[in-house]
């Protein structure tokens, strides 16, 4: 005698994918929670109040240091998902947006550092929800190293360093990795664009709409 059989949509239904609502999700969201919250410590009294801004260096380090965790959290509980892809890499350019924004309204990064670094993050947001439909680009290793150069420069640059003996030396080491950071931010947004495109041209969305041309050419 046989084993009846599950319900059909059991025996034929794959792996389920995970849900949005999870932890590591919880956490990017925490993330853009904590973008104003930074942005207001950071320009309290003008910036220059070094309360306030160790008070903005430790959101800072708490968003990065969720940053890293969300991540590893998703990929160990296997809850890797498109809305996580999509949003972890837009919540650290809030964050870093908001910080360099801050620093060149306080005088200490200028301006058209931060221009250039926040044309290259939008553009590359923007590029992500163009191509969303041919495919989902997760962040790669290129635009880790950004991000990492970019928070140790930021990171520096926040904390109140005249109060620090031999700040100078601090300053100019922050601003040789900021520079370095800006290199990395233009080559990989070029990167970006050029898999972009890749990703549209050879997506099975595009395969399917040159298949149907060739059919109505055909008949």
């Amino acid at each position: 005698m046989s084993t009846p059989a599950g319900p059909p949509d059991q025996r034929s239904a794959g792996p389920l994918a995970p849900s949005a609502w999870n932890l590591p999700n919880y956490l990017t969201v925490f993330r853009f929670v904590l973008v104003p919250v930074f942005g207001w410590l950071l320009l309290a009294e003008g910036g220059h109040v070094w309360g306030y801004r160790l008070a903005a260096l430790a959101v800072f380090g708490v968003a990065m240091v969720t940053d890293s965790i969300d991540g590893d959290l998703a990929r160990r509980r296997k809850q890797v998902t498109d809305f996580g892809k999509v949003a972890d890499p837009i919540a650290d350019k809030a964050m870093l947006g908001m910080a360099l924004i801050g620093l060149s309204i306080i005088g200490i990064v200028p301006w058209w550092v931060t221009v250039i670094i926040l044309v290259r993050e939008v553009g590359v947001t923007v590029m992500r929800f163009v191509v969303i439909r041919h495919g989902v680009m997760p962040a790669g290793r290129g635009g880790k190293l950004k991000t990492a150069l970019q928070t140790v420069a930021v990171g520096i640059l926040i904390f109140p360093l005249e109060a620090l003996p031999g700040s100078a030396v601090w300053l100019t080491a922050a601003y040789i990795v900021l520079a370095a950071a800006l290199v990395v931010t233009v080559v990989t947004g070029v990167d970006y664009l050029i898999k972009a495109r890749r990703l549209r041209a050879t997506s099975a969305r595009t395969a399917a709409r040159k298949a149907a041309r060739r059919v109505a050419r055909e008949q």
